[in-house]
């Protein structure tokens, strides 16, 4: 990844970052902080911009008026020494392949995360699913996805669930993990994560990285399933 410098009012280097796009903004990504100056860089040159990077730096830019889009705490499995996990389908589901279009998964996905989840889309329908899931599954925005992919359809074919993961950086990345809360049981989630633990572990793949938001109660799930927390981050947009 070429990583980009920003320099401070006195030109020494004060951040890199990666260009990237979030929420249909341009993105300073996976932020390091290189030198003094680092905020006034960021507010002077990035107007506008999202930034994602440690959750110190994202505190200093909200206290600056930046808001938040999510903090979030990265965690991995490493799938050889995974614990135990249910990873069939309960009844009246199955799991295929995630080969569907998205205006198939929609449903499902956007009944997962309404109103007052950590992780809901503050957009009207169509542009969740035009700018947010259509490009996801088409790899334009975390990459390919990949085939250890998992849904879960239900007697009549229908999209109920699904966890989506993506080559992120070199390496399988969860990017969604989703089922429709008025038409699947509970431990859904858990049954589809152990199902793709297993097939990316079959494609040959050691660990399996993801990021969950914070609040969000599915935390305890990937803990039990064997995820550990590695790092947290924020992401924050820049007053325009």
């Amino acid at each position: 990844m070429e990583r980009v410098m920003l320099t401070g009012a006195d030109g020494a280097p004060a951040v890199s970052y990666v260009n990237n796009q979030r929420y249909g903004l341009p993105c300073a990504d996976l932020v390091e902080v290189v030198g003094p100056g680092a905020v006034d860089a960021i507010m002077t040159k990035l107007p506008g911009w999202a930034v994602a990077g440690p959750v110190d730096l994202g505190e200093a830019l909200v206290a600056r008026g930046a808001r938040v889009m999510r903090h979030a705490h990265e965690m991995t499995c490493e799938l050889r020494t995974a614990p135990p996990a249910e990873a069939g389908a309960p009844g009246g589901l199955r799991f295929t392949p995630c080969d569907r279009p998205a205006e198939e998964l929609f449903d499902a996905w956007r009944a997962a995360y309404p109103p007052g989840h950590p992780d809901h889309r503050h957009v009207d329908d169509a542009a969740a699913l035009r700018d947010v899931l259509t490009p996801l599954l088409e790899g334009k925005v975390t990459g390919e996805l990949l085939p250890c992919s998992v849904l879960a359809v239900d007697r009549d074919d229908v999209v109920a669930g699904g966890v989506l993961v993506t080559l992120f950086n070199g390496r399988p990345w969860v990017v969604e993990v989703f089922r429709h809360p008025a038409r699947t049981p509970s431990g859904l989630g858990a049954r589809m994560l152990a199902a793709v633990r297993e097939r990316a572990a079959a494609d040959g793949w050691e660990r399996l990285g993801l990021a969950v938001s914070e609040g969000n109660p599915a935390r305890r799930v990937y803990e039990r399933l064997g995820f550990t927390l590695v790092a947290s981050s924020m992401t924050v947009v820049v007053p325009g």
